[in-house]
Parts: structure tokens; C-alpha cells; sequence
């Protein structure tokens, strides 16, 4: 094979590797979102706490040891002494990616999510407190995970 026959066969060649790498595929993009799957884990993540608050102040602190993100568990703050309701707003739940715990650099493993929260401290029987906020959880494993609530 001549000169002219090997530039021949390398134009080829690069022409074939080109074509094979330009294929297109059909469909539209669309942004990532929760799916429904997620949802109902959130939605039962803060039914469980609500639940084991109505049980007492040990069960409701148990179960948020339990749920707390295994990577940030020492990271805890101090709990209140009552229980605390947690009413969150799904609609607004949204993943957010780019989240690290406070005083953190690192993001959590697992799929964040953010949701707009109403949380009430009970003492005795007793509402003592309120703040509307974002509480962050992920999905792990499938496992919702949280980051034990600070009340201020």
C-alpha cells in the first residue's frame, strides 16, 4: 500500500471513530426530582418522630439517635427536654445537593433533601415554642437519615 493508499485508510478510519461518537439521542432534559418513592420516605421519617413523641421524651430521643446521619453522630446538638413536633410543608421538598452541616465542608453521603418545617417544643403537655424553618434529610441505603433538631 502507497502513501496516498495509507492517508487513504487513516481518513477512514478517523471518519468512521467520529461518525460512531456523533450519535444522538432522542428525548428532552429534564431537571432531577424527587421522586415518589423519596416522598413517602420523608413522609413517614417525620410521622415515625411525631409518633415516638406522642410516646415520651426517651422514645422520641431514641429514635432520633437511631436516624441521625451515621457520619455526623457526634455532631449532635443539645436535645430539648420535651419532645418537639415536626409539621412539614412536602410540597416544598426539594433535593439540595450543594448542602453541608453547619461548621462542615463535607457533604453527607446520600441524597440530600431540604423541606420547609413547623417545629413546636411540647413540655408536660404544653406548647413552649415554635419555629417555622428547613430541616435537611437524606436518603441512604434507603434509609431517611436527619440531623437532630436544634430548637432555639
Amino acid at each position: 500500500m502507497g502513501d496516498v493508499g495509507v492517508r487513504a485508510a487513516a481518513a477512514l478510519t478517523c471518519a468512521l471513530v467520529l461518525t460512531g461518537c456523533g450519535s444522538v439521542v432522542t428525548g428532552a432534559a429534564r431537571p432531577l426530582r424527587v421522586t415518589d418513592v423519596e416522598r413517602e420516605l420523608v413522609t413517614g421519617y417525620f410521622a415515625d418522630l411525631n409518633e415516638a413523641g406522642s410516646q415520651g421524651t426517651s422514645e422520641q430521643h431514641e429514635l432520633l439517635g437511631e436516624t441521625q446521619h451515621p457520619d455526623f453522630r457526634d455532631d449532635g446538638c443539645q436535645l430539648p427536654s420535651g419532645t418537639i413536633r415536626v409539621q412539614p410543608t412536602m410540597s416544598t421538598l426539594r433535593l439540595d445537593p450543594a448542602w453541608a452541616p453547619p461548621g462542615r465542608d463535607e457533604h453527607p453521603r446520600g441524597v440530600v433533601l431540604v423541606v420547609a418545617v413547623t417545629l413546636t417544643v411540647v413540655q408536660e403537655g404544653a406548647e413552649i415554642g415554635s419555629q417555622i424553618g428547613s430541616q435537611h434529610v437524606v436518603l441512604l441505603n434507603g434509609k431517611v437519615y436527619g440531623f437532630a433538631p436544634c430548637v432555639n
